[in-house]
């Protein structure tokens, strides 16, 4: 029975059934005092504090995270061309670029 129908069966018996309507309300739950609303408002309100500094915290880590990973990238792109160069030189040395100064084994002009 919802609380409105429960109010019309209630209204004729006087202020006793008005005064037994609240008293219902407030045992089951559906009429809390001010205290209360107040305290499950403060529960809510640092839940949420605390989930938006815990959102933060994370969006903060991301951020340090994606700048290591730059870096971290960056890195690696400038090892990778020092070996290249590495490679390029190490090959010149044993004569194993063709066309180059060192490269023995191109012949000589005809004459």
């Amino acid at each position: 029975m919802s609380d409105l129908s429960a109010l019309a069966v209630l209204l004729p018996g006087g202020a006793g059934a008005i005064v037994t309507l609240i008293v219902l309300l407030i045992l089951r739950g559906s009429l809390v005092s001010r205290a209360v609303l107040e305290d499950v408002r403060k529960d809510r309100d640092a839940r949420v504090a605390e989930l938006v500094a815990e959102r933060n915290a994370w969006r903060e880590a991301h951020r340090e995270s994606e700048a290591a990973r730059i870096e971290a990238q960056n890195q690696v792109g400038e090892l990778v061309e020092l070996a290249r160069i590495a490679d390029h030189v190490l090959r010149a040395i044993r004569g194993e670029v063709p066309g180059d100064a060192m490269d023995q084994t191109v012949a000589a002009p005809p004459s």
